[in-house]
């Protein structure tokens, strides 16, 4: 009877030991993928504007946090992004961090951005946050995106 009892605890002890495992590399897979999107989404600002990535990336119920502004959401948030004139400069980012939900439907990446004016050298550097949520065709949109106002070098 300990013999039983003792398999038995065997066996609950590893099966709860390989669900941590599981759970993590699905989760190390939703960071590679969060972290690939937010990069494109940081070359597409690159190649083709600020606005023009934003619209793409943005959920559709998405929250922007900017300075000196209430908070800015959904069909709102679309329009103030087209309100916006890119031509004068170029907005690129780096992820520093990124973390995501054991579920893979939400994940936030944080890091540092940069803001270079086409008229003049001076760089203005900052930090965001970007939270995420994948939609139902598995691609990720921004749920809340917040960005400060920085000065100087990283």
């Amino acid at each position: 009877m300990k013999i039983v009892y003792f398999l038995l605890v065997l066996i609950l002890f590893l099966s709860c030991k390989n669900k941590p495992l599981k759970e993590e590399s699905s989760t190390a897979a939703y960071k590679l993928e969060l972290i690939a999107t937010d990069k494109a989404f940081s070359e597409m600002s690159s190649a083709s504007g600020m606005k023009k990535a934003y619209i793409e990336y943005i959920d559709s119920n998405g929250v922007l946090l900017r300075p000196e502004n209430m908070p800015i959401i959904g069909a709102n948030a679309i329009d103030y992004l087209i309100q916006q004139d890119d031509t004068g400069y170029q907005l690129t980012w780096e992820p520093r961090h990124v973390e995501v939900a054991n579920s893979g439907d939400m994940g936030f990446t944080y890091g540092i951005y940069a803001m270079r004016p086409k008229e003049n050298d001076t760089i203005i550097y900052g930090t965001y946050t970007s939270i995420w949520r994948k939609q139902k065709d598995g691609k990720w949109k921004l749920a809340l995106d917040s960005r400060n106002l920085g000065i100087g070098e990283p």
